[in-house]
């Protein structure tokens, strides 16, 4: 192949300009600064660098604070893990002080939190139970949940209200404990979202896939009710992978072709890796016409506390 003759270059004739006049994405006073030892939150919080992920988190922190100081909701939603490493204590704070408005939560949820409310431990090692078919048989939390499922058959309610009320009839030691027991003890709206068959509970011999199922439908509806409320407002969603992404990604659709709007909706996914659904389920398309989205990658048991409280900062000194 024959290459056409090149142009001659002359760099020395490139055309230059001052920095001061270049525009430029960086400046000093956008940099962190120092701290003494025995500064204080607030400090801390503010001398945080304003780039990239520690911008994010004020910005979520302020979108928390501002949904708040103005009466919209703060929906969170979550899996299993915030649970086991010990988040329950948080959250029970933050619903106590009106910050989280709701609590939807995926199948595991009721597993750990049962366990913790019943026991004050959780978490089986699944490695040594799995080979002698020993996992996920523990009697009392199947018993529990399988029955707070036919319960809520019976009587027409959602299982998270349902779980609910069984902890605190139950007398549980731990119960204080109990993120869902706490949810219902203060009136926040609870939903359970389930993948029958992916939780232990469900091969216990009580277990009822037609008392499951519909006491988790019904808890669809309600967090459609919920998502069809979220205009102004902050859907947190911290360690679901999946299920939580996918639900709120329809219940968004149904409101959507209902006639409601989430206009000026922030989102925020927390996990401790970047995933493609909740990434595209919760920070993209469902900001994408209105609102923001945040993704803010970290281990929950670090990330959350700083987020929320900060949060609360904010709040309390109506910077938002």
């Amino acid at each position: 192949m024959r290459v056409p003759p090149l142009p001659d270059l002359n760099a020395r004739a490139v055309k230059l300009v001052p920095l001061a006049a270049r525009a430029s994405k960086v400046t000093f006073r956008d940099f962190g600064r120092p701290l003494s030892p025995g500064a204080g939150f607030k400090d801390f919080a503010d001398s945080l660098p304003r780039f990239l992920a520690a911008s994010d988190l004020q910005e979520a922190a302020r979108a928390i604070a501002r949904a708040r100081a103005g009466g919209r909701l703060v929906a969170l939603a979550m899996g299993g893990h915030p649970i086991k490493v010990g988040l329950g204590p948080l959250i029970i704070d933050l619903m106590e002080k009106e910050i989280i408005t709701s609590l939807s939560v995926n199948g595991s949820v009721m597993v750990h939190d049962a366990e913790v409310a019943m026991a004050g431990q959780t978490s089986e090692d699944v490695s040594q139970a799995i080979g002698e078919g020993a996992f996920g048989v523990t009697g009392e939390t199947g018993a529990l949940i399988n029955r707070a499922a036919q319960d809520a058959l019976a009587r027409g309610r959602g299982l998270g209200e349902s779980l609910g009320d069984a902890l605190l009839a139950g007398s549980f030691p731990h119960a204080r404990q109990s993120v869902v027991a706490q949810a219902r003890r203060l009136g926040v709206p609870l939903t359970v979202h389930l993948t029958l068959g992916a939780d232990v509970y469900h091969i216990h011999p009580e277990a009822d896939g037609q008392a499951l199922g519909a006491a988790s439908f019904r808890d669809f509806h309600l967090f459609a009710r919920l998502v069809a409320a979220l205009e102004g407002g902050v859907f947190l969603n911290l360690g679901s992978a999946v299920v939580m992404p996918e639900v709120f990604l329809k219940a968004l659709s149904l409101t959507r072709n209902l006639g409601f709007s989430q206009k000026g909706m922030t989102t925020v996914n927390m996990d401790f890796a970047r995933q493609y659904r909740p990434r595209v389920n919760v920070v993209e398309r469902p900001t994408q016409d209105s609102g923001k989205g945040y993704e803010l990658i970290g281990h929950h048991e670090i990330m959350f506390p700083l987020l929320t409280l900060l949060a609360q900062e904010r709040l309390r000194d109506g910077d938002f």
